[in-house]
């Protein structure tokens, strides 16, 4: 069965970093594009970026770009995302979740399966 399980989280100091993880079973990479979302206090599930099942194509809201980078290791069948420069607007519940169909990173929210969440606090 498709599970997703993240992990990685904590809590940072402004302009630090964190990188998140995504460990995938039940299904190789290579057939599902791979989001990450985030749920902030008050606010609406957003998603922050999108890897394709190839690994060929990626996405990024206005607010992390150039901040965040995700990316995935097939070895390890886990996806990444590197947070760097951290606001406390950043504070929230950190989710993965997979996409399977005809489009290659959809900024939809058509993804199916969702991990447990992992909590980041940006805070002095």
């Amino acid at each position: 069965q498709v599970q997703l399980v993240e992990s990685g989280g904590g809590l940072v100091q402004p302009g630090g970093s964190l990188r998140l993880s995504c460990a995938a079973s039940g299904f190789t990479l290579d057939r599902y594009a791979i989001g990450w979302f985030r749920q902030a206090p008050g606010k609406e599930r957003e998603r922050l970026s999108c890897i394709s099942s190839s690994g060929g194509y990626t996405h990024y809201a206005d607010s992390v770009k150039g901040r965040f980078t995700i990316s995935r290791d097939t070895a390890k069948n886990t996806v990444y995302l590197q947070m760097n420069s951290l606001k406390p607007e950043d504070t929230g519940v950190y989710y993965c979740a997979t996409y399977r169909g005809g489009l290659a990173c959809p900024t939809t929210n058509l993804y199916a399966n969702w991990g447990q969440g992992t909590q980041v606090t940006v805070s002095s």
